[in-house]
């Protein structure tokens, strides 16, 4: 669709269904220039937003004074605020065609950069509030065109994969990220300085990237989707009982009037609120073994590590097996990170290895791979509307969960918070795994994201 979309090749014109040969097969199976391209952006904007992201809970807590109820409101405003504007970046971005999708990305990318010096001027909490909220906003508007236009590059069958190699490039940098945090806070005078100001030189030169070698529209959506789409089409329209899918200005409750869309919606909420985030998760890990504050930023290096190394394979592996059925087992592994932490274990290198691995497992399993079944439901033209409804209601989910669990450690401690985390996670899992069960009929085949979860 972008690029290097290919089409049918004279291999596959006169056979039925346009099938290809073993050959033909293996070559539509290479990731388009386009995905490579926004993993690239993808890449160097993370080792910008990570390195401030890997000092953060310690600059706010132990630097600033703040109390771990007031690290869960801005927590809460760093994962959540982008929440309040996806809705509009994914509307935005289906205008024209598919048109608005790079332009809107760049929006968002944008304020993400100039956000990141702003950090060096506010030391209270409100102002750095603000600064935090506003980053926010720029990757709400964002995410969606971006995903939205990995998922018009692949082909629906490889869309896991697609994901898989974009959110493995993406994890690549939040791997580099943290490093660079660990060796500025070692070597300069002043660490949170100097972590600050480089990560805003990274963060333009990600805006450039995507300025120059992104391509400015989808070339035709709807004509060179058609083919690859067809089972997502009628798929929808079998949701809205007979009714044929909207144009671009399909307003958000008929999006969730879609049987699929609203299942996934509904359960991305009830995860997102038990999801513990990674700032939260590295402070327990960090106070429980009594880790240095130097080496603080180093913790979030393992997740990356383990992300980087699973989300290609998890992303094929969601596209045989079934996107929601990985995304289930995804918190499934996230819950056994939670009753690692909470077990009366003392051998502290283990510990810490095992619960960032899994912790890295939970991302390649779900991260790339609840944008690749939303996808599957939502046709081309509101293909960012629909992305950015799922994963508004996931962001918001985590929003809330950063402020219950920032109140519940500071009224209960860190143990019992956890706790109440761990229960509630592996309730909304088992509900999860009724409400993702498909009650219509069987699939059709060669669809991976219509697989039994």
């Amino acid at each position: 669709m972008y690029l290097t979309d290919g089409r049918p090749g004279p291999a596959t014109q006169g056979r039925p269904g346009g099938r290809r040969t073993g050959r033909n097969r293996r070559a539509g199976a290479a990731v388009p220039s386009t995905v490579l391209v926004l993993g690239t952006v993808s890449l160097i904007t993370d080792i910008s937003s990570e390195m401030v992201t890997a000092v953060l809970p310690l600059y706010l807590v132990a630097e600033l004074g703040l109390s771990p109820l007031g690290f869960g409101v801005l927590d809460g405003v760093y994962n959540g605020v982008s929440a309040l504007v996806r809705l509009v970046g994914g509307r935005l971005s289906d205008r024209g065609g598919g048109r608005g999708h790079k332009a809107v990305a760049v929006v968002g990318y944008g304020l993400s950069a100039l956000c990141k010096p702003l950090l060096l001027l506010v030391h209270s909490l409100p102002l750095i509030g603000a600064v935090l909220a506003v980053d926010r906003t720029g990757k709400g508007l964002r995410t969606a065109p971006r995903d939205a236009m990995i998922s018009l590059a692949a082909e629906p069958a490889a869309r896991g994969r697609a994901f898989g190699v974009h959110r493995a490039m993406d994890t690549a940098g939040a791997l580099c990220g943290p490093l660079v945090a660990f060796l500025l806070l070692r070597l300069a005078a002043d660490g949170y300085d100097a972590v600050f100001t480089v990560s805003f030189c990274v963060a333009v030169l990600g805006v450039v990237v995507l300025l120059l070698f992104v391509p400015g529209r989808a070339l035709s959506a709807r004509r060179e989707t058609a083919a690859k789409d067809t089972t997502t089409e009628h798929t929808a329209a079998r949701d809205t009982a007979g009714r044929a899918p909207d144009g671009p200005r399909t307003p958000v409750r008929d999006l969730l009037g879609r049987p699929q869309v609203r299942r996934l919606t509904v359960c991305a909420v009830l995860l997102g609120l038990t999801t513990v985030s990674d700032s939260f998760l590295y402070l327990t890990l960090q106070r429980r073994l009594d880790l240095p504050a130097g080496w603080f930023p180093l913790l979030p290096l393992g997740t990356a590590a383990a992300f980087l190394s699973l989300a290609v394979p998890m992303g094929a592996i969601a596209d045989r097996i079934g996107r929601r059925r990985l995304f289930l087992v995804g918190h499934l592994v996230l819950l056994c990170a939670y009753g690692l932490l909470l077990a009366p274990l003392t051998t502290n290198t283990a510990l810490v290895c095992a619960v960032l691995v899994l912790h890295g497992t939970f991302y390649a399993a779900t991260d790339g791979v609840l944008a690749a079944a939303t996808a599957d439901a939502v046709p081309a033209d509101t293909r960012g509307s629909g992305l950015a409804v799922v994963q508004t209601g996931q962001t918001a989910a985590r929003f809330v969960c950063s402020l219950a669990f920032g109140a519940a450690w500071t009224a209960w401690g860190d143990h019992t918070a956890l706790l109440a985390a761990a229960v509630g996670l592996a309730l909304a899992a088992a509900l999860s795994t009724r409400l993702l069960r498909p009650a219509g009929p069987a699939a059709a085949p060669n669809s991976p994201s219509e697989h039994t979860p």
